[in-house]
């Protein structure tokens, strides 16, 4: 990481392809996403960790990234909602269980849910209700009241396609 008064030259591997941005030093990983790398399926919510719908993965692990700054990102790698598929291809299995058990309504929270979906995943093979309904404690969903995202964990879960 290089520095030009208060600006940071920030290296970064987004989606499998190597990124360089010049950044200011208090901006946060979520803004320099948006706003520099043009990737827009990660929203801001809240800028306070409440809300989840930032949640990304840094360095293989689900994280928010309004608590992040981007300079604290140099040498990471990060995966957006935008790097679990492409338009050719076929969607990731949480993705498409999101779709096929009707888990999203104004799809605001969905990219942030899928993240963080995707991470209980790795951490639990079969979770049960309760423990996905805990491992979706730091994400809000004003639209779905849950039942159908927690049905959609279970079907990814139950097949054994974890991420």
């Amino acid at each position: 990481m290089s520095r030009t008064e208060g600006r940071h030259t920030v290296t970064l591997t987004v989606n499998g392809t190597q990124r360089t941005v010049d950044v200011e030093a208090r901006k946060l990983l979520v803004h320099l996403i948006r706003e520099d790398l043009a990737l827009t399926g990660t929203h801001v919510g809240c800028d306070t960790s409440q809300c989840g719908a930032c949640t990304i993965e840094l360095d293989g692990q689900a994280v928010k990234s309004c608590t992040i700054l981007g300079v604290m990102a140099d040498g990471s790698s990060i995966t957006t909602i935008e790097g679990l598929s492409t338009p050719a291809g076929p969607l990731d299995p949480v993705q498409a269980a999101f779709h096929e058990h009707h888990a999203l309504q104004c799809g605001f929270c969905t990219p942030g849910m899928v993240m963080s979906a995707r991470q209980l995943l790795r951490d639990y093979e079969k979770p049960s209700e309760a423990e996905i309904r805990h491992g979706l404690g730091g994400n809000i969903c004003r639209c779905t009241g849950y039942h159908n995202i927690v049905r959609a964990i279970e079907f990814v879960a139950s097949r054994g396609r974890n991420p």
